[in-house]
């Protein structure tokens, strides 16, 4: 049954209910690249309904856990709510998570209404056996056998008629991130809602610690990093400790996000004929005006809730990056609907490692040759995976907020440059990493800030200014580090932000968002659609990926 649409509600109080909502965000929503394990899956294709910002509920089609299946959730610490399983429609649908070497299969059940007709799965990038894979290898391509009744050819693979099965297998012969998505009636369906990813993780990966035997991370620094993560308690929320099997692409912590959007119009449509009991859809998906604009399903700020929060029972995967100094951040990034979305990451830019699975390397195969994007921009399909970083480097001022004049301790922690000139030695510290020609200098000799009075920069008066609910307030990070800085008597606002107490986060949020302006709002209104924050916090405050 259809649930209950919301009226349609004024500009003014849209914008305000979304303020509010993002203003109501805790410290702890965080993103990650959750799924379910390999090699096999056993999926569905079937309706549900997608809720939006704005009151809406849209009609929907999409890939699901088949019922009775009980697939194994990865990352082990990322779970859905006990009782609550693997939902048997969700957009986008369940990232396979599968292995290098391993011969993947994957069964899909046409749930879908007997109107819509055939449904089918392709997995660009891959050799698809329609049937039973055996014997393959990396040196062997193996032998496909036949399934007696598994589907019927269709114009770009086999397709599953209505409450039929096809079975479909391939070999993950290489690590990277791809999609998967409908092959049939691909205008209509994959813009309902049937398309996901497809995670493959190296056979052996590289390792972050070097002990002289094995290939290990290029960048050293992991270890450390590791090292960091143990002292402070945090879980590690990784699939694998590199992307690829190459010492290049080794991470700290990695995020899926798949773009995507919808025209109503087209929902309502295959709606009112499903409704009406129409033999045959006849859909006219163009002109094509899309209206919602999703990072894994969600609009923002929906996409800031955590992942597999019950309120989006169809939309479990979430879209808010979350990191610490230092931290090398595997981006899984993929275009998943009908238009270009040039994404932009603020803060820094994207080093592109691979492109649908295919690492970039330089001729002699040495060193990565992917370029640094200043928008991850993705064309309908495209797969892309990326490291980001930040560091603080160039703020030009300690952005710890050390201060020799201070009693605190931790104000006069010191800063060792290392051969790239940051603070390495102690991964305990709470300032590792820092950038370490900006140590001890002060952000500021007034306390409101004056580029006269001495700063770089000149701070907004914190009487006068409304910043808006993710500024920080403070230049600098970690909860007592305004203290340290300019005293308690001090006019700058303290750390911390009205979305996360300045006593629990108190880090920097960059907002990453599409660069096309109409992508940031939910249907017609800012703020919405593709947009979210990406939190940078000091090592003591424990990064929580799992609620």
């Amino acid at each position: 049954m259809k649930p209950t649409m919301k009226l349609a509600i004024s500009k003014t109080r849209l914008l305000l209910a979304v303020l509010a909502a993002v203003a109501s965000l805790g410290a702890t929503a965080h993103a990650a690249a959750p799924g379910i394990q390999g090699p096999t899956f056993n999926l569905v294709a079937q309706p549900a309904y997608l809720t939006q910002p704005d009151g809406q509920a849209i009609y929907s089609w999409g890939y699901g856990c088949a019922s009775g299946s009980t697939p194994v959730f990865l990352p082990a610490a990322i779970q859905p709510p006990t009782g609550t399983g693997c939902s048997t429609m969700q957009v986008p649908g369940p990232t396979l998570i599968v292995t290098e070497g391993q011969t993947v299969t994957v069964n899909l059940l046409n749930k879908l209404p007997a109107a819509a007709g055939k449904t089918s799965i392709l997995f660009p990038g891959f050799n698809v056996c329609v049937g039973n894979l055996t014997g393959a290898s990396s040196s062997s391509a193996g032998t496909c056998n036949p399934i007696a009744n598994n589907g019927a050819a269709g114009l770009l693979t086999q397709e599953a008629a209505s409450n039929q099965t096809v079975t479909y297998s391939f070999y993950a012969a290489s690590p990277g991130t791809r999609s998967y998505y409908s092959g049939t009636q691909s205008d209509l369906q994959v813009e309902m809602g049937m398309y996901g990813a497809i995670i493959v993780l190296p056979q052996s990966p590289v390792s972050g610690n070097p002990d002289g035997t094995t290939a290990h991370c290029t960048n050293d620094m992991q270890a450390s990093n590791n090292s960091a993560r143990s002292h402070w308690g945090e879980s590690d929320y990784r699939l694998a400790n590199s992307a690829y099997d190459d010492p290049h692409t080794c991470y700290d912590r990695e995020y899926l996000f798949q773009f995507s959007e919808i025209d109503p119009n087209i929902h309502l449509q295959a709606e009112a004929q499903v409704n009406s009991g129409a033999a045959k859809l006849t859909v006219a998906t163009e002109p094509y005006r899309p209206a919602y604009f999703m990072v894994n399903g969600r609009s923002m700020p929906d996409d800031m809730d955590p992942n597999y929060a019950v309120q989006y029972p169809h939309q479990p995967y979430n879209g808010n990056p979350h990191m610490h100094p230092g931290e090398m951040v595997l981006l899984r990034i993929i275009g998943q609907g009908r238009w270009q979305h040039p994404f932009h990451e603020h803060a820094n830019h994207v080093r592109i490692l691979a492109r649908d699975g295919n690492l970039i390397l330089t001729p002699d195969g040495a060193g990565l040759a992917g370029p640094a994007l200043f928008t991850t921009t993705t064309t309908p399909g495209l797969a892309m995976d990326g490291i980001f970083y930040y560091t603080g480097r160039g703020l030009n001022w300690d952005m710890y907020g050390h201060n020799p004049a201070s009693s605190d301790a931790n104000a006069k922690l010191p800063c060792t440059a290392d051969a790239n000139g940051y603070n390495t030695g102690d991964p305990t510290a709470i300032n590792y990493y820092e950038w370490c020609q900006d140590h001890y200098k002060a952000m500021e000799t007034a306390p409101t800030g004056d580029v006269a009075g001495g700063g770089p920069v000149t701070l907004p008066n914190p009487n006068i200014v409304v910043n808006g609910a993710w500024y920080g307030g403070s230049p600098y990070l970690g909860s007592d580090a305004t203290t340290r800085a300019v005293g308690p008597t001090g006019t700058t606002p303290p750390s911390g932000t009205i979305a996360n107490s300045p006593t629990d986060e108190a880090g920097f949020a960059f907002m990453w968002h599409s660069h096309n302006e109409r992508e940031i709002t939910t249907n017609n209104i800012f703020p919405g659609g593709m947009m979210m924050m990406m939190l940078v916090d000091s090592r003591e405050f424990l990064i929580d990926e799992s609620n």
